[in-house]
C-alpha cells in the first residue's frame, strides 16, 4: 500500500490496534454483554435479521470503541470510522460501520474545543469530490459550524490550511469560527466515482501549550467505551424503530435537519421494503437536479449490506438512467438481470436511505421525488418495460471494477486477502 495513503495512515492503524486492545478490557467486555442482551429484547427483529446481528452488532461496537478512543480535545486525532474490515499487520480489525452509513463516504472525527486553537492541515485529491463538509458538531451532534470543502480555498498543489478558534476569520481564509457548545469535527468525503475521487488528508494540531490534564487512564477510557457503545445501540434502535413503524414498501420525501447527524439542505427519502417469494421492489427516482445520490440498504442494526462483491448500493455515477432522465432500481436477494440492481444480500426485508444532495443554488427542481411498489419478478419486464439490461458477463464485470474502485480507500484489503 501507499506510504500517502489519506485514510491507512500510521496514526490510523495505531488507533485501530488500540481500539482493538481495548475491547479485551473486562469493563468494555461487560458492556459488549449488556448492550446486546437490551438491543436484542427491545428490537422485536425478525428471524432474518437477527441472524445478522452477531456481524453487524461487532462493527457497531468497534465504531464505539475507536470513536471513544479520540474525544481528548487537547491531544486530538483523526479518526477514521465506517470502515470496512481489514487487516493491520498480522491483527484483523473488524469493520466500523453504525447508524445507516453512507457507502459512498468516508467519515472522520477530530474532538474540538472551544476554548482552544486548531490547525487542520490537508490536500485534496486531484479530483475535487462533489460533495464534502467539514461540519463543526455539539455534543448531541447538532451543527455549529460547516466549512464546504469543495468550495475551500486551496493552494495550487491542492494543499490546505483550515483555522479553528473562537475568533472571527479577520481575512483568515479556510477559517470555522467555534462557541463553546463546539465538540468535534465530523467531516464527511464523499465518494461519487470511487475510481477517480480520492478522500482529503488530513491532519490536525492544537496550537498552545502542552495540555494542563493528563491524559485518560486506561480504566477511564474503557468507562467511555462503554458509554458509546450504549449511545450508539440507542441511536440506532430509534432510528430503526422509527423507520419501521412507516408502513412497509413506502417512502417519505423530507427534507433534513441539521441535527442527529443529518446534513442541512440534504434529502433524505426513508423507508422499508418488505418483500413475498419472488418478490421485487422496483423505486424510481428523480433527482430534482442533485449532483449526488446514493441508493443504499441497511439492515435494521444500522449496518449497510456487502458494499464490495455486491451491488448493495448504487449512486448518480453507478447507475444507468431511464431514457427520461430518471433512474429505476430493481431491489431484490436474486439478480433480476438489470443493470440497476440493488443486492438485498439475500434479504426479504431492509432500511433503504436514499439521499440526495448538492443542488443548484435555487435547490431541487419541482420534479424531485422517488417512489417504488413491489413486482412479481417474473412479470418485471411487462410491468416495468425498458430498463437497462446486463448479461453475466456483464455483472461479473461490474462487480469486479466495483471491488478494484473500493480498494482504493482499503488499501490494506478485505480479511483474508491483499489489495494487489
Amino acid at each position: 500500500m501507499s506510504a500517502d495513503d489519506p485514510v491507512a495512515t500510521p496514526s490510523q492503524h495505531e488507533q485501530e490496534l488500540a481500539a482493538l486492545e481495548l475491547t479485551e478490557h473486562p469493563t468494555v467486555k461487560e458492556a459488549y454483554r449488556t448492550v446486546a442482551e437490551n438491543w436484542l429484547s427491545r428490537a422485536k427483529a425478525s428471524d432474518a435479521m437477527q441472524e445478522r446481528f452477531e456481524a453487524a452488532f461487532a462493527e457497531v461496537m468497534f465504531s464505539a470503541a475507536v470513536w471513544s478512543s479520540n474525544q481528548d480535545k487537547l491531544r486530538p486525532k483523526v479518526s477514521c470510522i465506517t470502515r470496512l474490515a481489514h487487516p493491520v499487520g498480522d491483527r484483523q480489525i473488524p469493520g466500523s460501520r453504525w447508524g445507516i452509513d453512507n457507502p459512498d463516504t468516508v467519515y472522520r472525527v477530530i474532538p474540538i474545543s472551544g476554548d482552544e486553537r486548531y490547525e487542520i492541515r490537508g490536500r485534496v485529491g486531484d479530483h475535487r469530490m462533489t460533495e464534502n463538509y467539514f461540519t463543526l458538531w455539539d455534543a448531541n451532534m447538532g451543527t455549529v459550524a460547516v466549512l464546504n470543502g469543495k468550495t475551500m480555498d486551496v493552494d495550487s498543489d491542492g494543499s490546505y490550511t483550515i483555522t479553528v478558534d473562537s475568533e472571527p476569520a479577520n481575512g483568515r481564509r479556510n477559517h470555522v469560527q467555534t462557541t463553546s457548545e463546539a465538540h468535534e469535527f465530523y467531516i464527511r468525503d464523499v465518494l461519487l466515482d470511487w475510481a477517480s475521487d480520492d478522500p482529503n488528508h488530513i491532519t490536525v494540531e492544537r496550537l498552545g501549550g502542552a495540555p494542563g490534564t493528563p491524559a485518560r487512564t486506561l480504566d477511564e477510557q474503557a468507562e467511555a467505551t462503554a458509554a458509546m457503545m450504549t449511545y450508539f445501540a440507542n441511536f440506532t434502535g430509534k432510528l430503526s424503530h422509527g423507520i419501521y413503524k412507516m408502513p412497509a414498501n413506502h417512502f417519505n420525501l423530507a427534507w433534513s435537519a441539521d441535527k442527529v447527524g443529518a446534513m442541512k439542505n440534504q434529502v433524505y427519502v426513508m423507508g422499508r421494503f418488505d418483500l413475498g417469494p419472488d418478490e421485487a421492489f422496483v423505486v424510481n427516482v428523480n433527482d430534482g437536479g442533485a449532483e449526488y445520490f446514493t441508493v443504499p440498504l441497511s439492515n435494521v442494526w444500522g449496518t449497510t449490506l456487502n458494499i464490495v462483491d455486491a451491488t448493495g448500493s448504487l449512486n448518480k455515477a453507478q447507475s444507468v438512467p431511464d431514457a427520461d432522465g430518471s433512474y429505476t432500481y430493481v431491489i431484490s436477494p436474486v439478480d433480476p438481470g438489470v443493470a440497476n440492481w440493488i443486492d438485498s444480500d439475500g434479504l426479504r426485508e431492509g432500511v433503504l436511505t436514499l439521499r440526495m444532495a448538492e443542488f443548484a443554488e435555487g435547490g431541487p427542481t419541482s420534479d424531485l421525488g422517488a417512489t417504488g411498489r413491489v413486482v412479481p419478478l417474473d412479470r418485471l419486464d411487462d410491468e416495468v418495460p425498458g430498463l437497462a439490461r446486463v448479461t453475466a458477463e456483464q455483472r461479473a464485470e461490474q462487480l469486479a471494477s466495483r471491488r478494484r474502485a473500493y480498494l482504493r480507500r482499503l488499501p490494506e484489503g478485505t480479511p483474508n486477502e491483499r489489495a494487489n
